[in-house]
């Protein structure tokens, strides 16, 4: 089986990667991550009407463009490679997916179309204050109020949550834990935004009060496509892991050709070389992770929990190594605020925890194949 990109994928690389050349350079990304919706709504539009790029993999039927999973990997290496600051991770791969994934045909023809064209800016909230990504993790609560129902709990590193219009909320009703929509000015919605570490992927604290909220799909059934969804964002994540590991192995390597020390370059000292090329190995063997995962993705396959699993756990580790080594080689100045190095090394450290971090996806991996 050949698992060479196409040329269209080619293509669509090349073209996504110059427009964020011009639009996502590190000025920008440093004017983005200190507004506080942490994007520029001018470049979100282009996105959307220029390249398509926030209805890829949204159906047709929907207003999307009906690409894979493949074509999805291929924007978000280069995302991650450029540090981009938007919501597109939360729009298209958290809550598209939830959406496409939730069997609601009236949620998904009446919400996808929005987030397709760009001008709906939506979110899942999942996680809470107890830090967990599984199931049990999940403890708000969900009562039925008349024909629609009613939200109580607080959620956690919400991804864009204080700026997203609309959002999809995981709650326990008497059946299971259910998939719920909240748009952005219901009643008894408090939204804050968090400061993390990483400046450039905005997280906020997600409060529910009586908030009223609209079932998706079926009541107690939203465990079943949350579980897969977290899959699918692990394995995006993955691939913004790749691009973002590899933009610090180029910046490690052109600084060693470029630094002249006691008359010759730092790339030609063999601790410096042994860096890198540990570093290569590691990105490289990111990337056939990745890649492999994001097949499986498109497939939707037996294979893809599993698969999952292990591209988030070794591509964490990969881009985290990648990003601290970097910082090394570039010695003194790698610790500056004024170098890019220390904003890979952010959203590394981010990325890592996202989704659950390595030790906890190597546990899932080993629940997944039967150890």
């Amino acid at each position: 089986m050949n698992f060479a990109f196409s040329e269209d994928q080619e293509e669509l690389r090349r073209i996504v990667r110059q427009f964020l050349d011009n639009k996502s350079s590190e000025a920008a990304v440093r004017e983005q991550m200190d507004t506080e919706s942490g994007y520029d709504p001018a470049v979100w539009s282009q996105m959307a009407e220029q390249l398509g790029l926030q209805g890829l993999i949204i159906p047709e039927e929907f207003g999307g463009s009906g690409y894979s999973y493949i074509e999805l990997i291929v924007v978000l290496e280069e995302m991650g490679r450029a540090l981009l600051c938007a919501p597109y991770f939360s729009s298209v791969v958290l809550a598209a997916n939830t959406l496409i994934h939730s069997g609601d045909d009236a949620a998904k023809k009446d919400l996808l179309p929005g987030i397709a064209s760009g001008e709906t800016i939506a979110t899942l909230a999942f996680t809470e204050e107890n830090g967990r990504w599984d199931e049990q993790g999940i403890t708000a609560t969900a009562t039925k109020s008349g024909d629609g129902w009613t939200l109580e709990g607080t959620k956690m590193f919400v991804l864009d949550g204080h700026t997203a219009d609309l959002l999809l909320v995981a709650a326990r009703t008497d059946a299971g834990v259910s998939l719920f929509k909240v748009d952005a000015g219901a009643a008894g919605l408090t939204r804050t935004a968090l400061s993390t570490m990483d400046q450039t992927r905005k997280q906020a604290k997600v409060e529910l009060s009586a908030t009223p909220a609209t079932l998706i799909g079926t009541d107690g059934a939203g465990w079943s496509v949350l579980e897969q969804v977290l899959d699918l964002a692990a394995v995006a994540l993955a691939a913004e892991q790749v691009g973002g590991g590899q933009a610090c192995l180029d910046m490690a390597v052109q600084y060693a050709k470029d630094r002249v020390q006691f008359g010759r370059p730092i790339g030609s000292i063999q601790a410096i070389k042994h860096k890198c090329a540990d570093m290569l190995l590691e990105v490289e063997s990111a990337k056939s992770a990745a890649y492999y995962a994001g097949w499986c993705a498109a497939e939707l396959n037996d294979e893809l929990p599993s698969v999952a699993s292990l591209a988030k756990a070794y591509c964490s580790e990969a881009y985290f190594h990648a990003a601290a080594e970097n910082i090394q080689i570039h010695g003194g100045i790698g610790f500056t605020w004024e170098h890019p190095a220390h904003l890979y090394f952010k959203r590394a450290k981010s990325s890592e925890l996202l989704f659950g971090d390595p030790t906890y996806h190597r546990e899932l991996l080993a629940q997944r194949i039967g150890i």
